[in-house]
């Protein structure tokens, strides 16, 4: 049965990002929410505790002038902290709009500057520099605090994570109803291959809309308690949505993980439930997979012979159509060939597994399903809020997937642009009229830029790219205008 925008609508009327993790707390708040490792231990904090944190944090900020329409701009790794000054600034009514960390000084002041921030929160010595640098540059930023300072380097007109908690807590049922689903929740800039980075305004409503197509096309029975693990970007839309919008809503339990680098010991002992990675993650994971059954010819023979009678079985069972013998055959070789390799590498929990922001060969994500690890791409943009089509279960290794529920996707007639129209739609980009009317037309078509092709089950499959952008498999775009630009200076 096809959802509509408005069902979608409907569902997430009146919801913010602020007031559906007060539902969460009120709910669930023995659950836990956010863990990182210190030492050789795990520190866990409960939904209960993280909101205490969060009113005490904007009780603090709120001391620095942020309320409603502040925009503040977030400089951390994956850690608890972030999650927490994140979701404070919504309680007053800001926006919160987290910069890569890779940012230097010069990125560090377009960022700050072209959305007007008043305060900084960075998480160390070295993301303060970059800020402290280019200072003179920012006359509306009036605030700067980091998180650890242990020797006390950043001066004493630098305000410390430890003085934001020190305040009364706010009282998160009043503080909840500043913002309204029409607020800016974030914005998130794109990666200013073309140019200066462009700000996408995203409210509280296109989040919300967004987390309820997503809870209905990830098809899980429950959500509370989930484990997935944090350590993409979060000034990614993607790591954004996954892990800290999500999670509002749902319950998830988030483990944080600084270095990305990390992500594979991580993985062997959190057994995430949920995982997000961008291609370059699951590539490597196959080559470890692959490199270790190089050691001994025959078993890595007897493996990829499994691995090849196990794919057409796969999608067998993923679409309803597989005997009672394919499914003997599917546990017979999971049991001798594919769980302990899945234990290995700490994916034999997964419920669902998300692969996205690059194409992934087919090839690859077939592998994975069949050696059971549930991989499914996904498809979209920061101008969607993310996701734009998306099928958990029902895959088809190639495409992208058929639209998520409540979004329209179709081809644009002139030239087979993928082109889609929903509640997940970007309200535009910040202080850039002209590039939004490029890039949203007067009826609310979302442009992609990307060429596609669709079957007759409503999947899509992207076969070129309109401005002829690079996309690596680390989900960067490069593009080749720029590189041929600076090949010319070379004097060669």
């Amino acid at each position: 049965m096809t959802v509509t925008d408005q069902e979608i609508h409907a569902a997430a009327e009146g919801q913010t990002v602020s007031s559906a993790f007060l539902s969460t707390i009120r709910a669930h708040g023995d659950l836990v929410a956010l863990r990182e490792k210190v030492g050789d231990g795990w520190v866990e904090t409960t939904y209960a505790e993280y909101g205490e944190q969060v009113a005490r944090v904007a009780a603090g900020l709120s001391t620095l002038g942020v309320g409603d329409g502040t925009r503040i701009v977030v400089m951390m790794r994956n850690i608890p902290r972030f999650h927490v000054v994140d979701m404070a600034a919504y309680f007053c009514g800001a926006t919160p709009i987290s910069i890569y960390n890779s940012s230097s000084p010069e990125q560090v002041a377009y960022l700050t500057g072209h959305c007007g921030a008043t305060v900084a929160i960075v998480e160390d010595i070295g993301f303060l520099e970059r800020f402290l640098k280019v200072r003179d540059e920012l006359p509306a930023l009036e605030h700067l605090v980091v998180l650890d300072d242990p020797d006390g380097l950043a001066g004493p007109d630098v305000h410390t994570f430890d003085s934001l908690l020190a305040h009364d807590p706010v009282d998160l049922d009043e503080a909840a109803a500043i913002a309204t689903p029409d607020h800016l929740a974030t914005l998130i800039y794109t990666s200013g291959t073309t140019g200066p980075p462009k700000g996408v305004m995203l409210t509280h409503r296109n989040i919300a809309w967004t987390v309820e197509s997503l809870r209905r096309t990830l098809e899980l029975d429950s959500y509370l308690g989930k484990r997935i693990v944090s350590y993409l970007p979060m000034a990614h839309i993607a790591e954004r949505m996954t892990s800290h919008y999500q999670p509002a809503w749902l319950g998830y339990e988030v483990t944080s993980c600084p270095d990305p680098g990390q992500i594979a010991a991580y993985a062997r002992e959190v057994r995430p439930n949920v995982m997000f990675g961008v291609p370059r993650v699951w590539e490597k994971i196959h080559a470890g997979v692959v490199g270790a059954l190089a050691a001994d010819p025959d078993k890595a023979k007897q493996f990829d012979d499994a691995v090849e009678a196990a794919k057409p079985i796969v999608d067998a069972m993923a679409w309803g159509r597989a005997t009672e013998e394919q499914e003997q055959t599917s546990a017979f070789l999971d049991a001798v060939a594919f769980k302990g390799v899945r234990g290995l590498v700490g994916h034999d929990e997964l419920d669902i597994a998300i692969t996205g922001a690059a194409p992934i060969p087919a090839e690859l994500l077939a592998w994975f399903r069949a050696i059971g690890v549930p991989l499914a791409e996904i498809y979209g943009m920061s101008e969607s809020s993310g996701p734009m089509t998306f099928a958990a279960n029902k895959v088809k290794a190639g495409s992208v997937g058929p639209a998520i529920p409540g979004c329209e996707v179709k081809l644009a007639e002139e030239d087979n642009e993928i082109i889609c129209r929903g509640g997940n739609v970007f309200q535009g980009y910040l202080n850039e009229p002209e590039k939004t009317a490029d890039a949203l037309d007067e009826e609310g078509w979302l442009h992609s830029g990307d060429i596609g092709e669709v079957d007759e089950d409503g999947y899509f499959k992207i076969v070129d790219r309109k401005k002829e952008l690079i996309i690596t498999a680390g989900g960067k775009n490069v593009s080749p205008a720029n590189l041929e630009a600076a090949l010319k200076l070379i004097p060669l």
